[in-house]
């Protein structure tokens, strides 16, 4: 067995690539990842192939023993205890763990949140932030606990949100971030020594799982606010709208602040150089779209075999709103 404390990591998604690598190659002489413990491969793609997960595969071409239960139980506790584990590290796994897990590494369970708690607790913190409009998003070290992201919180990392940031580019920023954070805790991690704050409940916020309704975009609403929920929503739901019985997706926007429009949200109001779209406050302007059956193009190509003509109305849907102060 190795000298060297060990740590055992779950995680699902390629959002935990980075600290894997830093884990495995920079941090080897600190410590030892001795298993990582993931989702068990899904049947995805066209063929409904059975295929593992970005950390899966990870674990598979890097030689770390690699753990899949359908469900985390008592008896992988019993081995994270038998194996001398140090810390747990979780980031993105999608099973709750009960307290015989938490409880399993001898200096306990930590989580890397990916946002600014006590803001965004749950499910799509991440891209919440983004449909939120935020300039900053982060992670958050913290403490596992029976309530859902509750539990104390060591330090933050800040990541910058651009307006031109969608979700997958802030996931790759938000993964990258983990690394300085676990960096300039690390030692203090495998010895116990962490100190935890706990969190102001007073500012708490909840997001929820994002749907596939979501991408149905609501005119009603400013055009900034439908801007930053696509960006969100890049690449699912995706953004899409009504035209008559056609159902259009929505791929490249911008948004014009004019004033002076005061058509009904919804209604198209020009068509070249981008489809302009009239919006509770402001103009969506759609550069790319995509028809069903075909592939996404740029507006031009897409109304030489479509027409959409100024006055026609755009049906989205009904945003429900993804933030809540309740779970």
């Amino acid at each position: 067995m190795s000298q060297l404390p060990t740590i055992v990591f779950f995680g699902s998604d390629a959002i935990c690539l980075p600290v894997l690598n830093y884990l495995k190659h920079q941090a080897a002489g600190e410590c030892m990842l001795r298993a990582v413990v993931s989702q068990p491969d899904r049947r995805q793609g066209r063929g409904k192939k059975l295929q593992p997960n970005p950390v899966a595969a990870w674990a598979l071409a890097n030689g770390i023993e690699l753990l899949q239960p359908e469900q985390p139980t008592r008896e992988l506790a019993d081995w994270m205890v038998a194996e001398e584990t140090a810390v747990a590290l979780v980031m993105a796994y999608g099973h709750f763990l009960q307290q015989p897990l938490r409880e399993a590494a001898q200096y306990g369970m930590l989580n890397f949140h990916g946002s600014l708690l006590p803001q965004y607790r749950g499910a799509s913190p991440v891209e919440t932030a983004l449909a939120s409009g935020d300039t900053e998003t982060g992670v958050a070290l913290m403490q596992v606990v029976k309530k859902m992201d509750a539990g104390g919180v060591a330090d933050f990392e800040a990541v910058r949100i651009s307006q031109q940031d969608t979700g997958p580019e802030l996931r790759v920023k938000v993964g990258e971030a983990v690394v300085p954070l676990l960096r300039r805790n690390l030692a203090a991690m495998l010895t116990g020594e962490l100190q935890f704050t706990q969190q102001d409940t007073s500012l708490v916020t909840y997001c929820r799982k994002m749907r596939k309704e979501d991408g149905a975009v609501d005119f009603t609403l400013p055009a900034v606010t439908i801007y930053n929920r696509l960006r969100a929503f890049t690449p699912w739901p995706g953004g899409y709208f009504d035209h008559g019985e056609v159902r259009i997706k929505i791929g490249r926007t911008s948004v014009e602040i004019d004033e002076s429009v005061s058509a009904e949200p919804g209604t198209v109001l020009s068509t070249s150089p981008a489809v302009r779209v009239a919006t509770a406050n402001g103009v969506l302007c759609c550069h790319e779209l995509q028809r069903p059956g075909a592939r996404m193009l740029p507006v031009e190509d897409f109304l030489c075999g479509y027409t959409l003509a100024e006055g026609d109305r755009l049906i989205g849907g009904t945003a429900d709103p993804l933030v809540r102060k309740e779970p």
